[in-house]
């Protein structure tokens, strides 16, 4: 297990120093950051000046040194639309995605297990089967919903986060009804995707789990289908799961940009798009080397616990 670990941990690092280096040449090669930062009427003395104080006239090697320098030290430059720190204007926006997140992983979870069961238990019903043909691309789920919500039935509002509350420097809608209301929307949008695919996932699992010879056994032995459904066909049928879910879920923070797009929902997909309109380049590098970061602690978790779930994978 220990070696596992150790051979992950390897791995990672190597990830990292590829992110770390396309996001460099981003940094490096996209944009002039001398309009974003000067305007257009600078003269040819300032443009030089900021250059040098950004270190472009130095050679790339060098360049790149100083920028894992900086990275490594939580540096990230200056963001040219804010004109603050990127790591300011990333940590501004990261309460909104990682609360959408965390609610459109909840929805995402529960549901997609929960119907992934029931659909394979119930596989011949026509509730199960019109389950199972449901599938529509984000940005149209999240129209619908505005429609339906929004604009006929008016019970939750299109847009925003609400009223906001902060918790020891957390803005955080999730203490206020205007927060909780405005979040429903766009967790379900975000997360309807990922129940459709985690349904699919536990509903093949199950079935081949179920016509296995030790559920055979143990529904010859008189157990109740509570005990044999939950206890043990759910239980292995989550150890091939826990991984595609795990990926799907870290993926959310990754491709919240079309949902917050949809919805203004104020947090780091929606600072990506505004970032790529303004070519905004310290805020697109830091966002892509944070994306690479989270996939990576994501996969090392996952690796974690699919070893734990499966004890044949300790030994290893």
């Amino acid at each position: 297990m220990l070696a596992r670990l150790l051979g992950r941990l390897g791995q990672s690092v190597l990830v990292l120093l590829v992110v770390s280096m396309v996001s460099f040449l981003v940094f490096r090669y996209i944009g002039d950051p001398t309009v974003s930062l000067l305007g257009e009427d600078a003269s040819v003395a300032e443009r030089e000046a900021l250059l040098q104080e950004l270190g472009f006239d130095q050679s790339v090697p060098v360049q790149y040194a100083g920028y894992l320098k900086q990275v490594l030290s939580g540096q990230f430059g200056i963001s040219y639309r804010f004109r603050q720190p990127v790591t300011e204007v990333i940590a501004s926006r990261v309460p909104a995605t990682v609360e959408l997140s965390l609610a459109a992983a909840l929805f995402a979870v529960v549901g997609g297990i929960g119907l992934g069961v029931y659909t394979a238990m119930r596989r011949p019903s026509l509730v199960s089967r019109t389950i199972m043909g449901v599938s529509l691309p984000t940005f149209l789920i999240g129209i619908g919903l505005i429609y339906l919500f929004s604009v006929e039935l008016k019970w939750l509002p299109a847009f925003g986060r609400g009223t906001l509350v902060d918790v020891g420097g957390w803005q955080t809608g999730l203490l206020t009804v205007s927060g909780l209301s405005a979040l429903v929307l766009p967790a379900i949008t975000l997360g309807f995707f990922k129940l459709t695919l985690i349904m699919r996932l536990v509903r093949t699992e199950m079935l081949d789990v179920l016509r296995s010879d030790y559920i055979r056994f143990a529904r010859a032995r008189g157990l109740r289908n509570a005990t044999l459904y939950g206890r043990h066909a759910l239980r292995n049928t989550l150890i091939p799961v826990i991984t595609i879910i795990g990926l799907q879920l870290g993926s959310l923070i990754a491709f919240a940009i079309v949902t917050e797009t949809v919805f203004q929902w104020p947090g780091l997909g929606l600072l990506f798009i505004t970032s790529i309109q303004g070519v905004d380049v310290p805020v697109i590098a830091a966002y892509l080397l944070m994306i690479g970061l989270l996939y990576i602690g994501i996969n090392l978790v996952v690796d974690l616990l699919y070893a734990w779930t499966d004890p044949r994978l300790r030994r290893r």
